[in-house]
């Protein structure tokens, strides 16, 4: 009897198994009817409402992971490489002409405190990079201008022994100044650069920094007739 009961027993959970079974196909099957699931494994594209804006990728960029890798058609994260500030870059500080940008003779200085990476495959199998760049920009004691011009470059550099630079732009924002300085964000994009399959991101490294040199330059005044 005791055998009995317990075959009894197991044949229950077997038909429990089987009707939870059932109501779970069930349930997804009204679910597909009423809304849309994401199927991870389809290559189609997304609808346009769901591809993002630029300012709703530059939030997800500053949301707090500082990474969005995009993933390819056939499920596996686009591969991002490391951001790095560029070392004698990382501060940008302006004085009168003829002075250096130190102690009294400082107009104001710029300091990245921020910055952010996404990466996604085109069709043609290269790498776009996007790069988000937050900073502050604090007034000196020479006193600072209304509004001041940030200039920023982003280099996609192959590392190793030699380094090499693959592809680099310059990227400019304006900050209108207050007594208590300013903010200014970048967004960096439209950076392309070939990643072969034998290589991975730990290859390549996304410097930024500030450029001087790519100050754009006072316009000349017209010359009178």
């Amino acid at each position: 009897m005791r055998h009995r009961r317990i075959g009894q027993a197991r044949v229950a959970g077997n038909g429990g198994h089987k009707r939870i079974a059932m109501t779970l196909a069930a349930v997804l099957l009204t679910s597909c009817s009423g809304a849309t699931i994401n199927n991870p494994f389809s290559t189609a594209p997304p609808a346009e409402e769901e591809i993002p804006t630029i300012s709703e990728r530059f939030d997800q960029l500053f949301g707090g992971r500082g990474k969005v890798s995009e993933t390819a058609p056939d499920g596996t994260e686009v591969d991002c490489p490391v951001v790095k500030i560029r070392a004698g870059a990382s501060t940008y500080g302006v004085a009168p002409p003829g002075k250096q940008p130190v102690a009294s003779e400082l107009n104001y200085q710029a300091t990245i405190t921020r910055t952010a990476r996404d990466c996604r495959r085109t069709p043609n199998g290269q790498i776009a990079a996007r790069i988000g760049i937050q900073g502050r920009v604090i007034a000196g004691p020479a006193g600072a201008p209304e509004a001041v011009e940030i200039p920023v470059r982003v280099a996609v550099v192959q590392a190793g022994v030699n380094e090499r630079v693959l592809t680099t732009k310059v990227y400019r924002t304006t900050v209108s100044m207050t007594e208590a300085g300013g903010a200014f964000s970048v967004v960096g994009e439209d950076l392309l650069f070939n990643m072969p399959a034998q290589l991975t991101s730990e290859s390549f490294v996304l410097y930024v920094g500030f450029d001087p040199q790519a100050v754009t330059p006072p316009a000349k005044p017209s010359r009178r007739k």
